[in-house]
């Protein structure tokens, strides 16, 4: 394709793309974006059952060590 064909497509999609007034549906979108609230509490509750200092971890980790190693 030569320059001027090319340019030209570029014009028409800019135009195009320039007067392209889409249909949006804010209360659908209030929706989606309030419907996802979290508080802090809930991000950490899965985290509240452990402990990185636990012997029980401690114990496991020796029993899967190979032996004489």
């Amino acid at each position: 394709m030569g320059r001027g064909r090319q340019k030209a497509k570029h014009t028409k999609i800019a135009r195009e793309l320039k007067s392209f007034s889409p249909d949006v549906d804010y209360a659908a979108l209030e929706r989606e974006l309030t419907a996802h609230e979290h508080s802090v509490d809930d991000q950490y509750a899965a985290w509240a059952d452990y402990d990185p200092d636990s012997e029980s971890q401690d114990e496991e980790d020796e029993e899967k060590a190979p032996k004489g190693a």
